[in-house]
């Protein structure tokens, strides 16, 4: 895919998304790295826009500097914020009671505090980020552990192996303590986050490292194809008996995980 056609394709998704108004956002492509521009009306348009942007095929990385502008109507004040966040976290019933702090900054949410779950952290900011008047949220709401490190990767791969949206084996799994490591290669970005996703499903996981790639199809079944040859001791020959490679090795291509064909 050019980065013309990728560039179509993200305005239209952007435009496709029922909770944005894109008519202010702008997009430049290059190289699959999607930069978006321009204003929305509230922070959590602005994350919607970032989420519709990933959803899109081809697309490698994104540079998100939309600004948020609220009419002077809309403005809202510091301990008004603070007030309502507390008051919207204390309502959630996924967040256990006075687990989570909030302090307020021009706009600006800082959460802390700590939950058993990744999917509680996420909640919290989910539900804050709705708010009138908030310009940006920092998440620091630790994770606090409660499974074992030895079964934190068995319990990755068995996840994995239920998920129909990615190939459990294209993905690396590596656990040190309460870190996660995911290597390899993806045909999608919603394939990299779902498997992003499924290891922060897992109680007591503290961090993340998603080296996964994602990359046009036809490049990962090179990259798959040349793994092969490299762990063969026999040759790779076509229909009249010889190496249509002469021996060579596809030396961009390792069993240590993500491919960086694409």
């Amino acid at each position: 895919m050019t980065d013309k056609d990728l560039r179509r394709a993200v305005l239209d998704e952007l435009d496709f998304d029922p909770s944005l108004d894109a008519g202010d956002i702008g997009v430049a492509v290059s190289e699959g790295v999607v930069t978006l521009t321009g204003h929305v009306g509230s922070y959590a348009e602005k994350v919607e826009a970032e989420r519709a942007v990933r959803r899109v095929r081809g697309v490698r990385a994104i540079a998100q500097e939309i600004a948020v502008r609220y009419a002077d109507a809309k403005k809202v004040a510091d301990d008004q914020i603070a007030a309502r966040a507390l008051a919207i976290i204390d309502w959630s019933v996924h967040l256990p009671k006075d687990a989570i702090q909030v302090t307020v900054s021009g706009g600006w949410i800082t959460l802390t505090g700590a939950v058993p779950w990744r999917y509680q952290s996420r909640s919290a900011e989910a539900v804050v980020r709705q708010l009138s008047g908030v310009l940006g949220v920092t998440n620091r709401i630790a994770i606090e552990p409660r499974v074992p490190p030895g079964a934190v990767k068995d319990k990755i791969l068995e996840a994995f192996r239920r998920s129909a949206l990615f190939e459990a084996d294209a993905i690396k799994v590596t656990v040190s303590g309460d870190r996660v490591i995911l290597e390899g290669a993806v045909t999608a970005r919603a394939e990299r986050d779902a498997a992003e996703r499924a290891a922060w499903s897992v109680p007591g996981v503290r961090a993340v490292e998603d080296r996964i790639v994602a990359m046009a199809r036809a490049d990962k079944m090179r990259c798959t194809a040349a793994r092969i040859r490299d762990r063969s001791s026999i040759p790779e020959t076509n229909a009249r008996g010889t190496d249509p490679s002469g021996g060579r090795k596809d030396t961009k291509c390792s069993d240590r995980g993500a491919c960086p064909v694409a």
